[in-house]
């Protein structure tokens, strides 16, 4: 079962949840959330007092942290907070654009007023919210896309490119800080329209419009937060 940050307190663990699988979730939502900022050191020892855990869950959290380029284990130096890697969220952009619209293609092939009615509920509550608070708002985004992915029947699916997508969502909750999220519960909205009216084409170009907007985004992001990222190439997209 899928782990909802909404649900948990980023600086305290959850008795009724694995601690090391707790751990990894908390530490790369406070990358994410930009606590934990690009370069800061952050300890193994240290961390483990602060949750009141042994040093090996710890451990175990900045090994599985390494291999999402999240944090950087540096031997006899300690572990930082690696910067966003730029290539690395164009690369998950292209993978979550193509399977998204792929999901379309399975909303749109019958009615699911159940469906529907669910997502029309989440685009309620991510209006009430708005940009007063960008990290709920960006777990109810989180909430409407795997939902979708859920219904599809693509779970597994979604589980998987949710393990890679933690650079996009570094620069997603840093837009969702700088910019006007109207227009992404607009994107939804659309969506949802194109889902119900059981029109394919309408839904996957909807959705495709959706995941590009982190394309004008991102070089905006760059300019405000140059020290966050890693390098910058000037793409033609």
């Amino acid at each position: 079962m899928a782990l909802i940050l909404e649900d948990l307190d980023l600086w305290k663990l959850d008795s009724l949840v694995a601690v090391n699988r707790q751990l990894r979730l908390l530490l790369r939502s406070r990358i994410i959330r930009n606590d934990l900022k690009p370069d800061d050191k952050i300890s193994e020892p240290g961390l483990a007092r602060q949750y009141g855990v042994s040093r090996q869950p710890v451990r175990e959290a900045f090994i599985t942290l390494a291999h999402e380029g999240l944090v950087e284990i540096l031997p006899q130096r300690g572990t930082v907070v690696c910067r966003i890697d730029y290539e690395a969220v164009l690369d998950c952009r292209f993978i979550r654009e193509a399977f998204e619209a792929d999901v379309m293609g399975k909303l749109t092939s019958k009615p699911n007023d159940q469906l529907v009615a669910n997502l029309r509920k989440q685009i309620r509550a991510q209006k009430r919210i708005g940009r007063r608070k960008p990290g709920h708002f960006m777990e109810l985004d989180e909430k409407f896309h795997r939902t979708l992915a859920d219904a599809a029947g693509l779970k597994r699916a979604w589980d998987f490119i949710d393990s890679t997508k933690a650079q996009m969502d570094r620069v997603r909750f840093l837009s969702s800080e700088e910019f006007p999220i109207t227009r992404l519960i607009d994107q939804h909205t659309q969506i949802v329209d194109c889902i119900e009216q059981q029109d394919s084409a309408g839904a996957e170009e909807a959705v495709r419009n959706h995941l590009r907007e982190i394309l004008q985004s991102l070089p905006k992001i760059h300019a405000l937060y140059p020290d966050h990222f890693d390098h910058f190439r000037d793409t033609e997209f």
